[in-house]
Parts: structure tokens; C-alpha cells; sequence
């Protein structure tokens, strides 16, 4: 057996237990503890990101699904800090009639990598004077990521992080939209309103200031459209996740 070899076998006994690297390997006892060293890493890395998730699902049961997920999915970047982008979709399948899981888990992996995502400025109000506004196409900020939900989990979450004690789940009338950005050193999430959401999910498509008023126009009952989408645009310059415009 050749290095690579070795290298490959061992790495099949972490992932999978395969047996064969202990023909080789003496004693076995030391592969027992690279096995379990393996998953508790692995298993750390979720507890130290979904620590709501964790929070609500309490010990046992987040151990129980952080140790599925380990066994289903391997790392594939060179940071464990990236680790468990798929949590939440392991946890929907264990948890098929408690959405709030997964969505507090979606909730738990934005705001982290909010956290750890590449900084930005917010755009110059002031150099915006000359922009033609029809024309103009939207730059967000990186860290921004939008996520429905259909369950008071946002609360849950909040008094989670609050210490206090979380509100029992409901289902929301409507699915709702939640934003996740980092406007300075902190991140923050709100829910969205549904024409906003539209809206910021439109302008994330490529949708101009023009298309916006015209989105007002068609699905408002508000007199005057081009307000209505006005004051939305100034809620996003003033929550800071507005970087730039095409035609700037």
C-alpha cells in the first residue's frame, strides 16, 4: 500500500468506517480516536453556528441531527467555518412537521455568514443627485440574503438570543419574507413586507428604480406609486444594504 493509498483509506475510515486501514494501522485503538475526533469536530462546528437551533431543539436532539448530518454530509471547503450550509435541509427531512427548525437554522446560517462576509460601504446618498433614476439597476450589499418562512420563527429566535423564553410556535397567516445583511459589524434581520419583498426580490433579479414604481403602480392601491416606491428606496439607503447603482 502505497502513501496515497493510506492517506485515501483513512480517509474513508473517518467518513464512512470502512474497516480496511486497520490491516495496516497498529494499534487500532488510535484509529478509533481519529473516527471519533472526526465527528465531534464536525459536531462543535454546528453547535458553535445554529446555536438557536441548538437552544430549541435542546442536547440530545441537536446531537441527534448534528450527528446525521455528519454522517451525511463531509466538509468541502478548506475553513470549518463553512461547514453545515446543508443543516437546515437535514433538518427539515428529520422534522417534516416542525417547520420552525429549519427555518431557525436557515435564520442561525445567514446571520453568521453575514458575520463572516466581505465588508461593503453603503451607497453615497449625495452622489445621487445626477442618476437617472429609470435606468438605474441596484448594487446590494454581498451579505444580503433573503429567506421565507411560514412560522413565528423569527420571534423564537429572537428570544432565544434574548434570553427569554421563546413564544409558542404558530403558523404564520401568509409566508413571509426575511432579510439578513450586515450594515456595519453587526448583523441584522427583519421581516419584510410583501410588496418589499417583491420588490427587493424583483431588484435582486435585475429590476430597475423604473420597474419598481411600475411594480407599485400594478399591485398598490396607493394613489401616488412613484412615492410609495420612493420611501421604500429610502429605507434601504438608510438600512445601509444599498451599495451602489449601475448608472452610477
Amino acid at each position: 500500500m502505497t502513501l496515497g493509498d493510506l492517506q485515501r483509506a483513512l480517509v474513508e475510515h473517518l467518513l464512512t468506517g470502512d474497516r480496511r486501514i486497520s490491516e495496516r494501522v497498529r494499534p487500532q485503538a488510535g484509529l478509533e480516536v481519529y473516527h471519533h475526533a472526526y465527528r465531534a469536530q464536525l459536531l462543535g462546528c454546528l453547535r458553535d453556528t445554529y446555536e438557536r437551533v441548538w437552544a430549541w431543539l435542546g442536547d440530545e436532539a441537536f446531537d441527534r441531527a448534528g450527528a446525521c448530518h455528519v454522517e451525511l454530509v463531509a466538509p468541502k471547503s478548506w475553513t470549518l467555518n463553512e461547514y453545515g450550509e446543508e443543516f437546515a435541509a437535514t433538518l427539515a427531512s428529520l422534522y417534516p412537521d416542525d417547520p420552525e427548525v429549519p427555518e431557525l437554522a436557515w435564520l442561525d446560517w445567514a446571520l453568521r455568514r453575514a458575520f463572516d462576509g466581505p465588508d461593503s460601504t453603503p451607497v453615497d446618498i449625495t452622489a445621487l443627485d445626477d442618476l437617472d433614476w429609470e435606468a438605474a439597476e441596484f448594487r446590494f450589499a454581498p451579505t444580503l440574503r433573503v429567506g421565507a418562512v411560514v412560522t413565528n420563527s423569527a420571534a423564537i429566535w429572537s428570544a432565544l438570543a434574548e434570553d427569554r423564553t421563546p413564544p409558542a410556535v404558530t403558523q404564520l397567516p401568509e409566508p413571509t419574507e426575511l432579510l439578513v445583511w450586515r450594515p456595519d459589524l453587526s448583523p441584522r434581520f427583519r421581516t419584510l413586507a410583501p410588496m418589499e419583498a417583491h420588490a427587493l426580490k424583483s431588484a435582486l433579479a435585475g429590476a430597475t428604480f423604473g420597474d419598481i414604481c411600475r411594480l407599485h403602480a400594478a399591485r398598490s392601491a396607493e394613489d401616488n406609486a412613484v412615492a410609495a416606491a420612493g420611501a421604500m428606496l429610502g429605507l434601504w439607503l438608510r438600512d445601509g444594504f444599498v451599495v451602489g447603482f449601475s448608472a452610477d
